[in-house]
C-alpha cells in the first residue's frame, strides 16, 4: 500500500513549512486554479495551491458538464469566444480522450419555432468551419423518432445534428492538477486562506488555516493568484475594491437512463420561457438541465436545487418526451453550481457574458467568469498578469500539452474493454498503473447500477486526498449521484474500502456517513 492520507498530508504541510517564499501561491482548488497551477509549475516555478474546501467543491463539480464551443455565443456575435472555445474542444477530445469525449447534439426543430433548419444550418457551419470538422446533418421527422423514440412529435419538422463533447468535470480537475503536481506543484485541501496581509506596495503574504490539523501558517510568494470563482469579491473588497461578482445558480436533476432512455444530448427551448437547456446522457445517467437564476449570497455551504426549478426542469423533460410522465419519485439526484459571473448589469441572468475577467490588486491577481471548456487559456491569460511580478514567467500560447502522454501497458487491463480502458487512462493519467494495483484487490468489478469500477473507489481512498466521505462519493467518484438513496445500499463496501484506506474506526465511519446522508439529502437530492 502507498502512504495513507494523513502520511502524504504530512509531507505537502512539511513541504510549507520548509518554504521561505514561493513564486506562486494560488488560492482555489478549481479547474483555473489547477490550470494556472499546471502552466507555472511546467516552467519549474515553486507553486502552491490552497483549498478551503476540497478540490473541485465549488462550481467544477457542479457544471453541466459540457466542453462546448458555446452556440449562444456564436449566435450574440462573440466570434473570438467560440473559436477559442470549439479550438480548445477539439485539443481536449484529442489530449485525454476517455476524459472528454465527442457528444453527438441534436436540434428538434418545430413549426413557427426559431432557428429553422436552414438558419440553424448556417450557424453551424460557421462553427464546423472553427472545429475544422464537419459534424453537422439534417435528419428528417421520420428517422428522428426511430433516433429518438418518445419525442414529442407535434408539430416536428425534423432535428439537425452537430457536436459538442462532454467530461466529467471533478475528474478533469483531478487530473490536470496531477499534471502540475508531476511538474513539481504543492497542493493542498480544506486549508482556508483566511487573509491576504497588505502591509507593502505589493502584497506577498497570506496567513492560511489547516482545517485537519487546526494549525495556522504564513505563507510569503512573489505573487498571489486568487482563483475562487464565485467567492472572487471576497479579497477584493477586503482591498478596498467594490464586488463584480454576480453569482448564478445552475441545477440539474439526474434520472436512471432507463426511465428516461437518452443516448444523445437534446438542445430544447424551455415551453415556458424559451430558455434554452439540455436533456443529455452522462456516465449511464440521464441529466435534465439548466436553469440560470440569480443565487446573490454566496457562502461555505453548498448550493442546492429549490423547488420552482424541480417543477421547472421536469415540466421542460414532459414537455419533450410527453409519455415519459417523469414525477419528483423518478429523481435519483440532483446537483447545482454556483457560476462566477463578471455582472455587466444585464436585467435576464441568461443575457449575461461568459467572458472571463482579471484584476490586479498590488501583486494578488484575480481571476473569475469564463468557460470550463477554455481553462488553459485563461490560465495564461493570468501568467500574463503575474509576470509583471514574476520574472521569466512566460505566457505566450506555444500550444504544449495539457496533458502529458502515457503509455498503456499494464496486464491487469487485458480483462477491459477498448473504450474502459481508455475511459480509466483518461481519467488516470499517469497513475492508471496505480489503479492497476487496486483492480488485483478488488477486480474489475463495478459498483452496482454505475460505469465506476470497485478499484476506482479504492485507488481514490487511497491516493487522492480524501479527507470526508463526501470527497470520495461526489467528487472522486460520482457514485452518489448514481445510485438510488446517494449509495445506502453499498454502506457496508464502502466501510470496508475507507476502513482499510482511510484507517477509519467504526465511529469515525459512522460519523462520517451520517455527515454525508445529511449533505446529500440537503443539497443532492429533492428540497
Amino acid at each position: 500500500m502507498e502512504l495513507n492520507r494523513l502520511d502524504t498530508r504530512s509531507k505537502v504541510i512539511d513541504s510549507i513549512k520548509d518554504h521561505n517564499e514561493w513564486d506562486m501561491v494560488i488560492v482555489g482548488g478549481g479547474i483555473t486554479g489547477v490550470g494556472v497551477a499546471r502552466e507555472a509549475a511546467r516552467q519549474g516555478f515553486s507553486v502552491l495551491l490552497l483549498e478551503q474546501k476540497d478540490f473541485a467543491w465549488g462550481t467544477s463539480s457542479r457544471s453541466s458538464k459540457m466542453v462546448h464551443g458555446g452556440l449562444r455565443y456564436l449566435a450574440s456575435g462573440n466570434l473570438k469566444l467560440t473559436s477559442h472555445s470549439v479550438k480548445e474542444r477539439e485539443r481536449l477530445m484529442k489530449e485525454a480522450p476517455g476524459l472528454v469525449n465527442l457528444l453527438p447534439y441534436v436540434w428538434p426543430h418545430y413549426k413557427g419555432q426559431f432557428p429553422g433548419p436552414r438558419v440553424f444550418s448556417i450557424l453551424l457551419a460557421v462553427y464546423d468551419l472553427f472545429a475544422g470538422h464537419k459534424y453537422r446533418k439534417y435528419i428528417n421527422k421520420q428517422a428522428a423518432l426511430s433516433v429518438l423514440p418518445g419525442l414529442n412529435s407535434t408539430n416536428l419538422i425534423g432535428v439537425t445534428q452537430f457536436a459538442d463533447a462532454i467530461t466529467d468535470d471533478s475528474r478533469l480537475v483531478m487530473r490536470v492538477l496531477q499534471e502540475a503536481q508531476n511538474d513539481g506543484a504543492v497542493a493542498l485541501n480544506y486549508c482556508e486562506v483566511t487573509e491576504i496581509i497588505n502591509e507593502e506596495e505589493q502584497i506577498n503574504k497570506l496567513q492560511a488555516f489547516d482545517q485537519k490539523s487546526g494549525e495556522a501558517y504564513q505563507i510569503k510568494a512573489k505573487v498571489i493568484v486568487s482563483a475562487t470563482g464565485a467567492w472572487a469579491d471576497k479579497f477584493r473588497q477586503d482591498f478596498g475594491q467594490s464586488p463584480k461578482i454576480r453569482p448564478l445558480r445552475g441545477s440539474h436533476l439526474m434520472f436512471h437512463n432507463r426511465r428516461l432512455p437518452c443516448d444523445l444530448s437534446i438542445t430544447l427551448k424551455h415551453p415556458t420561457d424559451g430558455r434554452s437547456m439540455f436533456i443529455y446522457p452522462w456516465e449511464g445517467m440521464t441529466v435534465v438541465g439548466t436553469t440560470d437564476l440569480d443565487n446573490p449570497k454566496v457562502s461555505l455551504t453548498e448550493p442546492s436545487i429549490q423547488q420552482n426549478e424541480v417543477d421547472y426542469l421536469l415540466k421542460a423533460a414532459n414537455g419533450l418526451f410527453p409519455d415519459s410522465n417523469l414525477q419528483k419519485t423518478d429523481i435519483v439526484s440532483s446537483f447545482a453550481g454556483v457560476r462566477p459571473i463578471v455582472s455587466s448589469g444585464a436585467l435576464s441572468p441568461s443575457a449575461e457574458k461568459r467572458d472571463h475577467t482579471i484584476w490586479d490588486d498590488n501583486g494578488v491577481i484575480t481571476v473569475s467568469g469564463g468557460k470550463l471548456t477554455t481553462f488553459r487559456l485563461i490560465a495564461l491569460d493570468v501568467l500574463k498578469a503575474a509576470s509583471h511580478y514574476l520574472k521569466g514567467l512566460a505566457y505566450a500560447d506555444n500550444k504544449q500539452r495539457i496533458f502529458n502522454h502515457y503509455p498503456i501497458n499494464n496486464e491487469a487491463l487485458n480483462e477491459l474493454t477498448e473504450q474502459q480502458i481508455q475511459r480509466l487512462s483518461g481519467f488516470y493519467g499517469a497513475r492508471l498503473n496505480d489503479l492497476c494495483q487496486c483492480s488485483k484487490e478488488e477486480g474489475w468489478v463495478l459498483v452496482p447500477g454505475t460505469l465506476t469500477f470497485w478499484a476506482q473507489v479504492r485507488f481514490s481512498a487511497r491516493s487522492e486526498s480524501v479527507i470526508n466521505l463526501d470527497d470520495l462519493m461526489l467528487r472522486r467518484t460520482r457514485i452518489g449521484l448514481f445510485l438510488d438513496d446517494g449509495g445506502t445500499q453499498e454502506r457496508n463496501k464502502i466501510k470496508q474500502i475507507c476502513q482499510q484506506e482511510l484507517m477509519w474506526s467504526d465511529d469515525e465511519f459512522a460519523e462520517q456517513w451520517q455527515r454525508y446522508c445529511d449533505i446529500w439529502k440537503a443539497y443532492y437530492y429533492l428540497p
